[in-house]
C-alpha cells in the first residue's frame, strides 16, 4: 500500500483538494457536451468543453451523477419535499437548478465549501442571469443576502466554511435558518476521503445527532487495497492530493460500519459497477452507443474502485430505509 500522509491544514494540501472541484466540473461539462445527461447550467461554470475525456471517464461520471440523483430524488419523494438538503463540499454543483426545473425543490437547499470556492460560485451566479434568475424566482422578500462568501435566499443558501470545523459550520448553517426538526439529506461526493477518519466520523456523527430523521449519501473511492487502488493513491499524491481517509475506503463493509458506529439505524453500500448495472438499462444502452469503448476492463476496474454508501435514521417513519436502487 502506498504511504499516506495525514491531512494537514497547509495551503498546499487544501489547494490540491480545492483543485478537485475544477476537475469534476470539467469532466461533467465534457460528458454533458457528448450527451451523457442533460445539464443546461454547467456551461456557466466552465467556459469551454475542454480537451477530450476518455469514454471510461464519461461513463464513470454518468454512473456517479445518475446514482446520486436517483437516491436524492427518492428521498425528496419520500418526504414530499418537506425536507432540506445539505451538500457538503458542493463545489460548482448544479443540483439546485436541476431540482427547481424538475419541481423537486426541498424547503431549503444548503451548500458548504471552502470560502475560496464559494466566492467563485457566487461570482458566477451574480454575473450569469440564467443562474441568478431561478434563485430570485424562489425568493419572496427583498432580504436576499449576497456577499463575497455567503448567499442566502428563501430556498437556496451557500456558505463558506471548513467541514473539519463542525462548530463553526453549524453556527453558520443555523444563522441561515437550518431547521433541525425537518427531515434532512446530507450529501458528500469525494469529500470525506480527504478528511482523517476521526474528522469524517465526527461529521457523520454530528449529522446523526442533529437530525432525528435523516439520510446521508456518500460517493467516494472503495476497494482501495489492491494494486489498482494503490496506483490511484500514487497518482493523487503526485498532485499533492492526500487521501487522508482512504483507510475507510478499503471495503464496502467499512463504508457501512462508519455509519452504524455513529448513530445511524440503517446503512448500505454498493460499488459503482453494481450501481451501473441497476440504472435504467434503456438509458445505459443509449449512453453506451455515444462513444466506442476500446477497453472494457478499465471501465470495470474504475467502477469497482468507487462506491455509493447511504445511511438513514427515521424517527418520523417515512420509510427511508426502503430507499435503494
Amino acid at each position: 500500500m502506498a504511504s499516506r500522509q495525514p491531512f494537514t491544514d497547509t495551503d498546499t494540501a487544501d489547494e490540491a483538494v480545492r483543485a478537485t472541484c475544477d476537475d469534476a466540473t470539467i469532466c461533467k461539462r465534457f460528458a454533458t457536451s457528448k450527451g451523457y445527461w442533460k445539464d443546461p447550467y454547467i456551461q456557466y461554470f466552465v467556459r469551454s468543453v475542454g480537451e477530450r475525456k476518455a469514454p471510461e471517464i464519461n461513463r464513470g461520471y454518468y454512473a456517479r451523477v445518475q446514482g446520486v440523483n436517483f437516491l436524492l430524488d427518492a428521498f425528496l419523494k419520500k418526504t414530499q419535499c418537506n425536507c432540506q438538503v445539505i451538500n457538503l463540499g458542493a463545489g460548482l454543483d448544479t443540483t439546485f437548478w436541476r431540482l427547481k426545473d424538475n419541481n423537486l425543490m426541498p424547503q431549503k437547499f444548503f451548500e458548504v465549501d471552502f470560502p475560496t470556492i464559494v466566492s467563485r460560485k457566487i461570482h458566477y451566479i451574480k454575473t450569469k442571469p440564467p443562474l441568478s434568475k431561478p434563485i430570485i424566482e424562489t425568493h419572496s422578500t427583498d432580504s436576499l443576502l449576497l456577499d463575497a462568501h455567503n448567499l442566502d435566499s428563501d430556498r437556496y443558501c451557500i456558505i463558506g466554511a471548513d467541514l473539519r470545523n463542525i462548530s463553526d459550520m453549524e453556527e453558520k448553517l443555523k444563522k441561515f435558518q437550518l431547521n433541525t426538526e425537518l427531515p434532512t439529506l446530507v450529501l458528500t461526493e469525494c469529500v470525506l476521503v480527504y478528511m482523517t477518519p476521526s474528522q469524517s466520523s465526527g461529521l457523520i456523527r454530528w449529522v446523526a445527532e442533529t437530525f432525528h430523521t435523516a439520510m446521508f449519501i456518500n460517493y467516494e473511492q472503495a476497494n482501495m487495497c489492491d494494486r489498482f487502488g494503490q496506483v490511484m493513491i500514487e497518482n493523487l499524491q503526485r498532485r499533492q492530493c492526500m487521501l487522508a481517509g482512504v483507510d475507510t475506503c478499503q471495503s464496502l463493509d467499512l463504508q457501512k460500519e462508519r455509519f452504524l458506529r455513529s448513530g445511524w439505524e440503517h446503512a448500505s453500500a454498493l460499488d459503482m459497477i453494481t450501481v451501473y448495472s441497476m440504472l435504467p438499462q434503456v438509458d445505459v444502452g443509449r449512453i453506451e452507443r455515444l462513444e466506442f469503448l476500446d477497453e472494457g476492463e478499465l471501465l470495470q476496474q474504475l467502477l469497482q474502485h468507487y462506491s455509493i454508501s447511504w445511511a438513514t435514521k427515521d424517527k418520523l417513519r417515512l420509510g427511508l430505509s426502503q430507499v435503494s436502487f
